[in-house]
């Protein structure tokens, strides 16, 4: 499991992700998104689109900072999933705690509102 980020022009951050998000993968990156999604306020866009599995570990790392995100005024979205991985995030219930959008535009729109609010 790979990870790395920029930070967009409108003050987004946008968190890559790439591999697969089983026990290891998840263990591999967890410190690090962490440090980088959960610890201030910030309006984050995570870009799976190069996730190819995720398991509870995952989606556990995933809740984990969208809701020290929200505790701290900021937000996340999911940007991207593939098919596999997005039947995981809507059975398990993650699209409803975590905004998922497919359309990069809409994904920075819905940040930038939250931005706003």
């Amino acid at each position: 499991m790979e990870i790395t980020h920029e930070t967009l022009e409108n003050g987004i951050f946008r968190v890559y992700l790439s591999g697969r998000m089983d026990v290891l993968g998840a263990q591999a990156i967890d410190l690090k998104f962490t440090a980088l999604t959960a610890t201030k306020k910030a309006f984050i866009l995570v870009d799976m689109s190069d996730v190819s599995f995720l398991a509870s570990l995952g989606m556990r790392t995933l809740i984990f900072s969208a809701k020290a995100l929200a505790s701290r005024g900021g937000s996340m979205v999911l940007f991207n999933p593939q098919a596999n991985v997005l039947d995981v995030l809507e059975t398990s219930g993650v699209s409803s705690l975590i905004q998922i959008h497919h359309d990069l535009d809409l994904a920075i729109d819905a940040l930038i509102k939250q931005q706003e609010e």
